[in-house]
Formats: structure tokens, C-alpha cells, sequence
């Protein structure tokens, strides 16, 4: 009788892949500090050599930065990569900015309705807090506050979705409007009728995923990104409107 032989994996190749699955998966997001050696050696039952032989792999994969005597960080490169080429031409560019709504629309509505068929219990937890978190941003009308509440609910929809590529292409789309394009959502629209309006349209998205309505949750999305592409629109007819009139009367445009 003959045997296959088994092929035991190197106890460093299973730290990676552990690890590496974790940042797959967001459980370890970017800029996370790794706990330090000594304790994560521990709470893996691995001896030190091993740990940093994995640590040193996922750092040739560029998927962990060690900074020397300031411990080891998740990098954003799953982010960064999408981002980085497309953030200085959607800035200079004025007219991506529709294309990058178009694009949104497509993705949210879809992982939205992802998320109201499959987000856990504790999905479900965490959307509800971040609406709380939302309402209290918008009460005080801190735009530091209303812009990264916002962020964090998309972020969160995107991860109830439980589709890692849906989750990481939102989290580097969102990374990059939100460090880069002037007419941010949250501080262009934090005030008035309109901040309302924005408001009312995340609760709605969150009642279709509470709801487990995947339908409600993708037209309330897909509605909430066309709201955002109207008003945007009106606000630059009315800033070229303003240049217009400056330069009839003979103004500094």
C-alpha cells in the first residue's frame, strides 16, 4: 500500500496566513498596531523566531510595516493601491467627480442590499451604534464629527456585506473622497434642509439591512448617492453662476 505524504506547513507560513487572513478580512484594519511580540507569541502558542518570521513575510508582501522600536502596524496598501493613482486626478479633474458618484451608486447599492441578507447580529449592533453616533454628529453639527460618522456607517454596510473585495474597494473609495475632494458630503452639506435630508437617507438604508430587505436598502443607497449627485450639481451651476457675474462686473473671478 502506498501513502501521499503529508505536507505539514511551516509553523511561520501559518502565522501569516492567519494573520494575513485577518487583514483580509478587516479584522485587523490599517494603521492597527499588532499587539507586541512577546504577547501576540503568546496568544498564538508560537515561539518568537516564528512570529517574526511571519511578520518579516507579511512585511515583504507589504502588508505589515515595522517601524523600528515602534512595533509593527497594518499598512494600507489594500486601500492605497486602488486610491493612490485616481486621488490627484479626481482632484484636478473636476469632471471624474460624476463618474466617481456613478460608481459609488453602483457599489453601495449592491453591497447595501448584500449587507440587509447577510449582516450578523453583531452587524446589525454595530450599523445601529453608528447611526446613534450619526444623529449625535449632526445634532451638534460638528463637521469634523458629521464627515467621520459618515465614513465609518458606509464603511460598516460595506463589511456586512461579507464580501472582502466589496469591502476594501469601499473602505479605498471612501479613503480617498474623504482626504481629497473638496466638496466632501459631510462639510459641503452639514447644515439646513439638507444635512436633514442626509441624515433621513442613511436611517433609511439602515431600516432596509435592520429590516432584512435587501431591496429597500439598495433603492434607499442608490437614492441617497443621487441626492448627493443633484446637490452637488446645483452647487456648482451656482459657483459657475457666481464667477459669471463676477467676471460682467469686472470682479477677480
Amino acid at each position: 500500500m502506498s501513502y501521499q505524504k503529508i505536507n505539514v506547513p511551516r509553523l511561520a507560513d501559518a502565522i501569516m496566513e492567519q494573520l494575513e487572513q485577518q487583514i483580509i478580512e478587516g479584522v485587523l484594519k490599517p494603521g492597527a498596531r499588532l499587539p507586541a511580540e512577546r504577547v501576540l507569541a503568546e496568544q498564538l502558542g508560537v515561539s518568537r523566531p516564528s512570529l517574526r518570521e511571519a511578520i518579516q513575510k507579511l512585511s515583504a508582501k507589504g502588508l505589515i510595516i515595522s517601524r523600528q522600536g515602534g512595533g509593527n502596524y497594518v499598512s494600507d496598501q489594500l486601500e492605497t493601491a486602488f486610491s493612490d493613482p485616481w486621488e490627484k486626478l479626481i482632484r484636478e479633474n473636476e469632471g471624474l467627480h460624476d463618474d466617481v458618484l456613478e460608481f459609488r451608486r453602483a457599489m453601495e447599492g449592491v453591497v447595501a442590499g448584500m449587507a440587509a441578507e447577510r449582516a450578523t447580529d453583531a452587524d446589525r449592533k454595530h450599523l445601529e451604534d453608528l447611526i446613534k453616533q450619526l444623529r449625535a454628529a449632526y445634532d451638534g453639527e460638528d463637521l469634523s464629527a458629521q464627515s467621520a460618522a459618515d465614513v465609518a456607517f458606509h464603511q460598516a454596510v460595506a463589511e456586512a456585506s461579507h464580501n472582502v473585495l466589496f469591502a476594501h474597494l469601499v473602505s479605498s473609495l471612501l479613503h480617498m473622497l474623504h482626504r481629497n475632494i473638496e466638496d466632501n458630503i459631510a462639510n459641503l452639506f452639514a447644515s439646513g434642509s439638507v444635512a436633514a435630508t442626509l441624515l433621513g437617507q442613511h436611517e433609511d438604508v439602515w431600516q432596509g439591512i435592520k429590516e432584512r430587505d435587501p431591496v429597500k436598502a439598495r433603492t434607499a443607497a442608490e437614492a441617497h448617492i443621487d441626492f448627493v449627485a443633484k446637490t452637488m450639481a446645483h452647487f456648482r451651476d451656482e459657483k459657475e453662476r457666481l464667477k459669471r457675474a463676477k467676471r460682467r462686473l469686472g470682479e477677480d473671478a
